[in-house]
């Protein structure tokens, strides 16, 4: 996911309309390496938010708000003192470098207008955010880089700013055929896609792969493997990406994985190399980043704010596998119960036949049809009736043994069941109020301690069921945890809406409203069976087994776990999860 040279240079040209002649508002540092601060202009008011992350740097107005520290980190004091009230006068993109600076005119201690120069460099982990003063000596930066952190380049106040070292990469809105067409000759070793973009400012590995799609060549062919012909498709679909850029003719658009919702990339230019692939368009270059962007940031701040409950379960899921294995030992130790009491009544039968002594003792077998003969073993030490009480104690021990097991073989599997759902649910999970209701349900099982509210802290939403309309209109609800299965299953839906849910797997209860009818659209039921078998621990499955049945038919035992609940009389679908079908269908 590259914020190359092109997506910079489209974000340039965007603040430029947007921002120039515009005043710079307040400022603030929300996070160590994150600037907010607002642009008056004639009657607007935009938000820009400036990002020197390692993973995510960029710039880009935005529409979102975060909390601000009650004390201004020092960065962000030193740019209210120098741009605060500031016009922004210019802002430009050197050498189609990932590198943006932004003029701000604003007076000094004496009065007089000075420009000041805020750079940001989107250097993936060097990225930086850095204000100079009209000689270009550094005020101060976002990230200080000291001579023992960098023997290349220091970034300090004081310090003159010079530009990141160049790797003698050429700019691509300067290309000329002859040039282009030499250094390819040049390159005869390198393969095409590596040329483009190890050659080139501003040119991402994908971005070259595409060029070469444009230009019917196979990124991964050499440079000395094409023809003169080639050569000049080459430059010729080159040339046409670069004009596309100078005009200013960006198409903003997220490219998503075949079959999946997983995002490929995201592009400023059209990327005929997807064309076919599910894709969606953005009216500027600033929603794709803010909508890109803050995807990935919430899925990985769920992720995080799930991590520890997720240990939690695997690690109780892994007592429970262990358990079951002990389990199976046992029942394999008790499985010759029968024959240690068909062997004490055999003794017992003829206990004056059995010579004192002996290691073992053959009798026929009444219990076996044939009445064929059987062998005892026997202990010497003890008489022919303590060796019959021995087998009978055997046999009553492994008989008290077999009664104790089922029950625990029936909690344990039920134990299972439940936390590989509660797992499900985890990896479902989209906000924090999906998080506390599976944190408070793990409570209330005994599985974490319940957390006391801290006075004054906001409790997190309460999470609400999954909510799609069917393509024929009907309305259809999917649980997110076993808290909401349990209110959505037996509080919410009627008797006569149809329950649906993945046989004897793991997964989220799903309600389709009939309005009472009792009967749906085969399209509804479809789609549904879809989303339940998506939403369940078979999403990667196929032909995964749906279960559907009226609400009516659905019951929960006394002293059940949250979601579990049995059924009667239900059909069964065979469906294999496609998300495409899920990410299309409208949502409430």
């Amino acid at each position: 996911m590259a914020l190359d040279g092109i997506t910079t240079a489209a974000i340039v040209q965007e603040l430029k309309t947007n921002l120039i002649g515009g005043r710079i508002d307040k400022i603030h540092q929300p996070m160590a390496d994150e600037i907010r601060f607002t642009v008056r202009g004639i009657g607007v008011v935009r938000k820009i938010l400036v990002s020197a992350n390692s993973s995510t740097p960029r710039i880009h107005i935005t529409e979102t708000a975060k909390e601000n520290p009650m004390t201004a980190p020092l960065f962000c004091m030193v740019l209210r003192k120098y741009l605060a009230g500031g016009r922004i006068i210019d802002i430009c993109q050197p050498d189609f470098e990932r590198i943006i600076i932004i003029k701000v005119e604003s007076a000094n201690e004496m009065g007089d207008l000075t420009v000041k120069n805020l750079i940001l460099e989107i250097m993936g982990k060097h990225s930086n955010l850095i204000l100079t003063d009209e000689n270009g000596r550094i005020l101060d930066s976002i990230k200080r880089i000291s001579h023992e952190k960098s023997s290349v380049r220091e970034v300090l106040p004081g310090k003159e700013y010079v530009f990141p070292p160049s790797q003698n990469k050429k700019n691509p809105l300067l290309a000329e055929k002859s040039d282009f067409l030499f250094s390819l000759q040049l390159q005869a070793g390198q393969k095409l896609q590596d040329f483009l973009y190890k050659n080139h400012t501003g040119i991402s590995p994908i971005m070259a792969g595409e060029i070469c799609f444009r230009a019917d060549l196979e990124p991964s062919d050499t440079c000395q493997q094409i023809s003169t012909e080639g050569g000049e498709a080459l430059f010729i679909a080159f040339q046409n990406v670069m004009t596309e850029v100078k005009k200013g003719d960006f198409t903003p658009k997220i490219y998503y994985h075949p079959n999946s919702h997983r995002v490929l990339d995201f592009s400023v230019v059209e990327m005929t190399e997807f064309q076919n692939l599910e894709q969606k368009s953005f009216p500027t270059t600033s929603s794709l980043l803010e909508n890109f962007y803050q995807e990935r940031d919430n899925a990985y701040h769920i992720r995080q704010k799930a991590h520890d409950m997720h240990r939690l379960v695997v690690s109780n899921i892994e007592r429970c596998i262990k358990k079951k294995e002990i389990q199976l030992k046992t029942r394999i130790d008790v499985a010759d119960m029968e024959s240690w009491r068909k062997k004490g009544e055999l003794l017992t039968a003829n206990i004056y036949a059995v010579p004192q002594g002996v290691t073992t003792f053959r009798t026929q077998d009444f219990y076996d049809e044939n009445m064929g003969e059987i062998e005892i073993a026997l202990d010497p030490t003890k008489t022919p009736a303590e060796n019959a009480q021995k087998y009978f104690s055997r046999y009553n021990k492994a008989k008290r043994t077999l009664a104790a097991l089922e029950v625990q073989e029936k909690q344990n599997d039920e134990e299972l069941l439940y936390l590989e759902s509660v797992l499900n649910a985890l990896e479902n999970a989209s906000d924090e109020g999906d998080l506390a209701e599976i944190r408070t349900e793990l409570a209330e099982s005994g599985f974490v301690r319940r957390q006391t509210s801290k006075k004054g802290a906001s409790k997190p939403k309460k999470a609400k069921p999954l909510h799609f309309i069917s393509s024929d209109g009907y309305e259809i609800f999917v649980g997110k945890s076993n808290l909401q299965n349990d209110e959505l299953t037996l509080r919410f839906a009627d008797s006569n809406d149809l329950w649906l849910h993945t046989k004897e797997i793991p997964g989220s209860h799903v309600i389709i409203r009939t309005n009472g009818t009792g009967t749906t659209s085969d399209t509804a039921l479809a789609e549904a069976a879809n989303l339940a078998a998506y939403y369940s621990k078979a999403k990667n499955s196929s032909m995964v087994p749906v279960d559907y049945t009226l609400r009516k038919n659905v019951k929960k035992p006394n002293g059940a776990k949250p979601g579990m609940v049995i059924y009667l009389t239900n059909r069964t679908l065979y469906v294999t999860p496609n998300e495409n079908k899920v990410q299309s269908m409208k949502s409430v």
